[in-house]
């Protein structure tokens, strides 16, 4: 590995290095998961960050249950070391780098570039669809300390403090 800022990262070459590895739950996260389905880092299992990762339901993400049940029915347990990478700059590879920290999981990494880096590499892809067999994954209550709701981020408008808005241009006009 790297030594990357707070070894947050993991380079394409360590990816590759360890596609045998058995302790690692390598995760592609994409905005379109038409993608995933064209080619993939060998092993990947695949997720839609809205159908699979919010609550079908109320526009919020999923709960700690359903989010426990989500990973372990894809072969991901609390032992494992989740390393995430997807399309869109892993945009979404990042949103669940913090979901998975919200709900307790610190064993996580993510790729040092999206999946487009890996392809332009010429590092391998499958189109196969892994078959792990179901674990368990509890997921922790919620660590509200590392989330932002509204009146909290009202309350600090009128301060000094920055707030970064990772929304797209169209979903921050509306």
């Amino acid at each position: 590995m790297a030594d990357y800022a707070k070894d947050v990262l993991v380079d394409t070459q360590w990816v590759q290095d360890h596609l045998d590895d058995d302790s690692i739950r390598i995760v592609e996260v994409d905005e379109n998961p038409a993608l995933y389905a064209e080619a993939h880092i060998p092993g990947a299992i695949g997720f839609d960050w809205k159908k699979d990762l919010q609550d079908q339901v109320k526009r919020d993400f999923l709960g700690p249950e359903e989010f426990g049940a989500l990973f372990g029915s894809r072969g991901i347990s609390n032992d494992h070391l989740v390393v995430l990478y997807g399309d869109r700059n892993n945009w979404f590879a990042a949103y669940t780098y913090w979901y998975l920290k919200y709900y307790g999981h610190d064993n996580v990494k993510l790729v040092n570039g999206p999946r487009e880096k890996w392809i332009s590499e010429g590092r391998p892809t499958s189109t196969d669809v892994p078959s792990y067999d179901a674990t368990t994954f509890n997921a922790q209550a919620g660590d509200e300390a590392i989330r932002a709701k509204r009146d909290e981020v009202l309350g600090v408008l009128s301060s000094d403090t920055r707030l970064v808005d990772v929304r797209s241009p169209q979903e921050f006009s509306g």
